[in-house]
């Protein structure tokens, strides 16, 4: 399939630019798989389609404030922490790059310095600290994506079941839940499990290749806990479902699926046609046009359904991208 293939057209007005609240009451479009038949309700509504042999499965991943701005030369400089490589080594997005050469230091916040060591892949730098992590983290901001124009605190950039710090981009389908919302989803006999993958750059990044083939996704970490394989197992076993929340939550069950493997990295490039093993039902919201999660939805609802279900989405003014609205795919 060509790239072009999952572009849409989006009004501007239609980004959200600040999360709803409270989280559960954006709106949900539930998209039947089986007749094709699209319904529209408030996310708290979404107990109504679950049921005691479902398994919820939530990703914990805590985004870390990796947002970090310094001066050179009297301009702003802006430096995006994206892999951690040693003690006090960073690979980093930068922005102006052009300025950002080796040996260049950068002056940021509360006398920090951060000094280039070298050019990396796909414009990044290789960045020396000269603090460690935690005292460079406490000047660090939410790294809200570059289409969200408002400042966002960090604590609002993260799911309420946010716990194993390592994220550069949240697990955004997950915003939609709250306690009292967990809470009563447990009641109903619902399994609630968590798995942790920590997104990376490529959230940020824009597919170039003309073919989707062609794409090649960045490595990103992702733990499964042994209790979290037993239960889904035992829920397969039975007929049960399997309710992933958010593509990161896919990608690290299909992952499993695939090579046994319960810790590692995965590079898993989700686009149709895809075989799913493990997954029968997604919890997600909607994706910028191109982007590899929207492949990923089009590969799990099947591509007519999806952009069928985008354009239903724009016409009923859904809020797009990050803090917008959810989809649920039955």
């Amino acid at each position: 399939m060509k790239v072009s293939d999952f572009d849409y057209e989006l009004p501007k007005e239609l980004i959200a630019q600040t999360p709803i609240e409270p989280r559960d009451s954006s709106r949900l479009m539930v998209v039947h798989r089986a007749s094709g038949s699209i319904e529209h309700r408030i996310f708290r509504e979404i107990l109504e389609y679950l049921t005691s042999n479902d398994v919820l499965v939530l990703n914990n991943s805590k985004v870390i404030p990796a947002r970090l701005f310094g001066q050179l030369e009297n301009r702003q400089v802006e430096i995006l922490l994206v892999q951690k490589v040693n003690e006090r080594i960073w690979k980093c997005l930068v922005r102006p790059g052009k300025k950002i050469k080796p040996k260049v230091v950068v002056q940021l916040n509360e006398g920090i310095l951060a000094r280039c060591l070298d050019k990396c892949e796909e414009g990044m730098r290789l960045i020396e600290f000269n603090v460690n992590d935690e005292e460079l983290l406490k000047v660090g901001e939410a790294p809200i994506p570059p289409y969200v124009r408002t400042k966002i605190p960090l604590e609002r950039y993260q799911t309420v079941y946010a716990k194993v710090a390592g994220s550069v981009a949240a697990p955004t389908a997950g915003f939609h839940f709250t306690e009292t919302l967990l809470a009563k989803i447990r009641s109903l006999g619902v399994k609630i499990v968590e798995i942790t993958l920590h997104v990376g750059v490529g959230t940020f990044r824009p597919v170039k290749a003309e073919s989707v083939e062609g794409h090649r996704m960045h490595a990103e970490r992702y733990s499964i806990p042994l209790d979290v394989v037993e239960t889904i197992e035992r829920m397969k076993s039975k007929g049960g479902r399997i309710i992933a929340v958010g593509t990161t939550v896919v990608r690290t069950l299909e992952t499993f699926a695939r090579t046994n493997l319960r810790e590692g990295e995965t590079d898993l490039f989700i686009y149709p046609p895809f075989e799913f093993k493990i997954v029968d039902a997604l919890i997600t919201n909607f994706h910028l046009p191109r982007s590899t999660l929207l492949m990923l939805v089009a590969a799990f609802a099947g591509y007519e359904l999806t952009m069928k279900a985008y354009r239903e989405a724009v016409e009923k003014r859904y809020r797009f991208y990050s803090f917008g609205d959810a989809m649920l795919i039955l």
